[in-house]
């Protein structure tokens, strides 16, 4: 899969994917994450890519054209399954959008900052508006680097586990049931005795037991639309 991220702050982004799953992702070959600085598509000998926004209000926006420009060029290259902006008005992203956007080729991922983008740039190209949450942030690089982590480890080869990512919190609207290794006891505090018994059903119906134990207590609304499911 490819990632196109589109950025006004790329130097954000390097820490997030020059490490650990991703990293080894990128170097397989597994995944491509192309970062493009919109500076470049800057207006002016000073490469302006922000405005005041229209109306007044205090904050900048990042201007149509050099988005315009960046988007165009892209789209004379590559088709894409989703054009994406985060954005703190957007959809709410959770595990089955994930999913989801896990069995795309390439996405293009708009970065807003400041006071974000010119709407007409939302109106004309967007297809996907997601947000990582009910709060604002200084800019969209630090929810790309989350949905790019969360739907990369669900392609396969990308775990070193194929079945890791299929028993994570959320799928299946559950929680995850809670997780022990070595030493089997510690302060007196031992590891639950069905985890040691090698009876791998007895296992994996107490995992479930406890997921859906978990769900109830800190997830209700979760548990309630399970039992719907």
């Amino acid at each position: 899969m490819v990632f196109d991220i589109i950025s006004a702050v790329p130097e954000l982004l390097e820490s997030p994917f020059s490490h650990s799953i991703l990293k080894r992702a990128v170097k397989n070959n597994l995944i491509t994450i192309n970062i493009i600085d919109i500076r470049q598509y800057g207006i002016g000998p000073h490469k302006q890519i922000d405005d005041y926004q229209y109306g007044g209000g205090a904050g900048m926006v990042l201007m149509a054209e050099p988005l315009k420009n960046c988007i165009e060029d892209l789209l004379a290259s590559h088709k894409y399954d989703e054009i994406i902006f985060m954005t703190p008005d957007g959809d709410t992203f959770n595990q089955q959008q994930a999913n989801q956007l896990s069995l795309s080729d390439r996405l293009m991922i708009i970065l807003g900052h400041y006071k974000g983008i010119d709407q007409r740039i939302r109106d004309k190209y967007i297809t996907k508006e997601i947000s990582i949450g009910d709060y604002v942030l200084s800019g969209g690089e630090l929810p790309a680097a989350v949905i790019v982590d969360s739907i990369s480890r669900l392609i396969p080869g990308v775990l070193n586990d194929a079945t890791s990512a299929l028993t994570d919190s959320h799928q299946d609207n559950l929680l995850a049931p809670p997780v022990y290794t070595r030493p089997s006891v510690i302060d007196d505090m031992e590891v639950p005795e069905v985890l040691l018994s090698g009876n791998d059903k007895r296992i994996e119906e107490w995992r479930y037991q406890q997921s859906l134990l978990k769900t109830k207590m800190k997830r209700p609304d979760l548990y309630d639309k399970n039992k719907e499911s």
